[in-house]
């Protein structure tokens, strides 16, 4: 089949009907995509609908996969990325989309396992016989070359050729600077719009989430006794050393919980559920783990007109947040007084329950890796408190760091 040449398009939207790969005599499914997405996105798109409801870890990977367009008479054709037929223009290739193939609306498609095309045996002769380390070297910080097609907008070089690889937008590297600042500028200034119909869209869940993070008894779920004993102990300390400014007080309690554990989960998602967290949803992750700091800052929010939209979109919301982050903090300053008996009920209770889930080894060497590096100091902080030199805590610290050093 012979297919045209690249030209100019605008997204539309379409969709496929898709069979699925581990049972052709199901029903076909409806996928959703943009005539603009290369081939490697409308893999991961189909992938995303057909296994749904199934764990990333599970599921069969795009890059193992082949996306193969069935027409009438029994034709079939593998869509590539890359092939015999994609355009290239002086030192540019432009990756292919849908619209590359004219695949039109409701066609058939199907994953199946990766073949070996003639493209490829020569694509991959090329690599070994001109940059087989260069290759390597790329493998080794990017993954896969069908890594290297997955984001959009695309630029990156050709492994065989140093030919710049693109999909939707060009990156002239050697314009003036000034005026790709002000391309820059004028791109985000487009983009405000659909930023702003995007974070309407998904307010909603951004708010119980926030809402669910800063209150303490959300649905009927008690506050942790470990966040309340922590609180309490920095309130002890700021008093201990006559700290009363409430600012400290309130960046030591963000420092310590919302910012050193909730950020963390907000960003990545995938070290709590089996999913995969792409590029894009890392930068919109971003956007709301920016939000969700400058919520728990005690400093005035100040935004300009050369300010970033990311910050824009939520420049209205946050001093909201921050009351609620205020109240959450007052709320649990009011709650009773958790006892060291109680709390140590608590952890026991907790250590029983997961006993199987977590390699106590393991922490106690990443704990013993900490107090070696800063022994003088951890010594010399027990040695001045006097609940520590009651119960010989320094000496009995030093007997085992000795015994460690012996060990090893």
């Amino acid at each position: 089949m012979i297919f045209p040449v690249n030209k100019p398009v605008s997204c539309v939207l379409q969709v496929v009907n898709c069979i699925h790969p581990d049972n052709e005599k199901s029903p076909e499914i409806q996928v959703k995509v943009l005539n603009c997405d290369t081939i490697s996105q409308v893999k991961e798109k189909i992938l995303d609908a057909i296994y749904k409801n199934v764990p990333h870890s599970h599921r069969q990977k795009a890059s193992d996969m082949d996306l193969e367009w069935r027409q009438g008479r029994g034709q079939r054709t593998i869509l590539m990325d890359e092939d015999l037929s994609t355009k290239i223009e002086s030192d540019w290739k432009r990756l292919n989309m849908l619209s590359h193939y004219q695949v039109p609306d409701n066609s058939v498609m199907a994953l199946v396992p990766k073949q070996v095309t003639a493209y490829n045996s020569v694509n991959n002769s090329t690599v070994s016989r001109t940059s087989a380390s260069k290759y390597e070297n790329m493998i080794k910080y990017t993954g896969s070359p069908d890594s290297l097609r997955s984001r959009t907008p695309m630029i990156t070089p050709d492994l065989e050729s140093g030919v710049k690889v693109w999909h939707l937008v060009k990156n002239h590297e050697h314009g003036d600077q000034k005026e790709g600042d002000r391309g820059s500028k004028m791109v985000s200034e487009i983009y405000l719009t659909r930023l702003l119909a995007t974070k309407g869209t998904l307010q909603k869940f951004v708010d119980d989430l926030f809402e669910t993070i800063f209150s303490t008894a959300h649905r009927g779920s008690a506050l942790p006794l470990a966040i309340k004993y922590m609180f309490d102990f920095l309130d002890e300390q700021a008093d201990k050393h006559s700290i009363h400014d409430p600012h400290v007080r309130h960046t030591w309690k963000s420092n310590c919980l919302p910012l050193r554990f909730w950020v963390n989960v907000i960003k990545n998602p995938q070290f709590v559920f089996d999913i995969h967290k792409s590029s894009i949803t890392d930068a919109c992750l971003s956007v709301v783990a920016q939000t969700f700091m400058d919520s728990c800052s005690t400093s005035e929010h100040r935004l300009g007109k050369d300010s970033p939209s990311n910050k824009l979109l939520y420049a209205k919301d946050i001093p909201s947040y921050k009351s609620w982050v205020e109240r959450y903090y007052s709320d649990i300053g009011k709650m009773p007084a958790i006892s060291d008996q109680d709390m140590n009920a608590y952890l026991a209770e907790q250590s029983r329950m997961h006993v199987n889930e977590f390699n106590s080894m393991s922490s106690l060497s990443e704990i013993y890796s900490y107090v070696g590096k800063y022994t003088e100091e951890i010594v010399c902080a027990l040695e001045q408190d006097d609940a520590a030199r009651k119960q010989r805590l320094s000496f009995k610290l030093e007997q085992v760091v000795a015994f460690m050093s012996l060990e090893s």
